[in-house]
């Protein structure tokens, strides 16, 4: 079992081309349970998980993270569904808890055959007056932060980039 996680790891990539094609639920709940499975400080859980599935919304929050950039552009790279990941400020691990539930449901998505991207600026997304009123809107209380949003869906391309080679000092053994 350890080999296939390993290689799991090993071939993941960030997708930046998608297929309109929604992942199935049962995948998109898979995923986004990984996440609720990562590693926290002191079991404080401080993430939250918001499922975004619904296209009008998905393309609001594209909006508002491309305005950040001063682009029209999609920054979610066509993927028709995002996974807004928050932590909780008031726990002095939140940053690193919501990078690690990022970083599961990254290697989930591989693992279920999705191609994913972590894409950035929830944090200014959601201090805006547009994000809390989402925030409002959701009925997420309390000293939240956006951490990440991470894209889903199926690569457009037939086949993954080829990792690119490891940096000499990567790794020191002392």
């Amino acid at each position: 079992m350890g080999n296939r996680f390993i290689t799991n790891l090993k071939m993941r990539r960030s997708i930046r081309a998608y297929l309109a094609k929604m992942p199935s639920p049962e995948s998109i709940k898979r995923i986004s349970e990984a996440g609720s499975y990562a590693p926290n400080g002191l079991g404080k859980q401080s993430a939250t998980i918001v499922v975004v599935t619904e296209k009008s919304l998905r393309d609001r929050l594209s909006k508002m993270n491309a305005a950040i950039l001063g682009s029209s552009a999609d920054p979610f790279h066509g993927a028709p569904m995002v996974l807004i990941v928050f932590a909780d400020k008031s726990v002095p691990t939140y940053i690193y808890d919501g990078a690690l539930v990022m970083g599961n449901m990254l290697n989930a998505a591989h693992s279920e055959g999705l191609g994913s991207c972590w894409v950035h600026r929830a944090k200014e997304m959601f201090e805006s007056e547009e994000g809390k009123a989402l925030l409002s809107e959701w009925s997420l209380q309390g000293e939240l932060e956006g951490i990440g949003c991470c894209v889903l869906g199926y690569s457009s391309d037939e086949e993954l980039p080829p990792p690119r080679p490891r940096k000499k000092d990567y790794i020191i053994y002392v």
